[in-house]
């Protein structure tokens, strides 16, 4: 008889999410599951400068993460996009593949009545660590 196992949850944080209600990241098995990001800059603030700026600080922040927490952007298998107005969906995509040079994740996108901050688009993601 075979014994499944599960595998260890582990769930993971850091100073940058501090005081917020859920877990920067949750590690399972060999996958790591991302809370969305927004393109917040270190003072806490969206960054301006319209949905081009804020995708692009939104991407910077999640490879950070994937960093701490033992991944990297090549290393992403999905990631879902929320944007506040899909009329901007081209211009966040021209910045948003730049970030994926070799492999291009599994993606979703939807546009989202509101997200949090005021903020024009939140990215989450689950990619590969080990």
């Amino acid at each position: 008889m075979q014994h499944s196992t599960t595998p260890e949850v582990v769930y993971l944080t850091s100073p940058e999410m501090a005081g917020l209600p859920f877990s920067e990241a949750v590690r399972v098995g060999n996958l790591l599951f991302l809370s969305g990001q927004l393109g917040r800059d270190a003072s806490g603030r969206l960054v301006p400068g319209g949905i081009a700026a804020e995708t692009r600080q939104t991407l910077e922040n999640i490879k950070a993460a994937l960093e701490r927490h033992g991944s990297s952007l090549d290393r992403v298998v999905k990631a879902t996009v929320f944007m506040a107005d899909m009329n901007e969906w081209a211009e966040m995509n021209r910045v948003y593949v730049t970030y994926f040079p070799q492999h291009l994740p599994a993606r979703s996108a939807l546009g989202a009545n509101g997200l949090a901050l005021g903020a024009r688009v939140e990215i989450e993601c689950i990619a590969v660590v080990g």
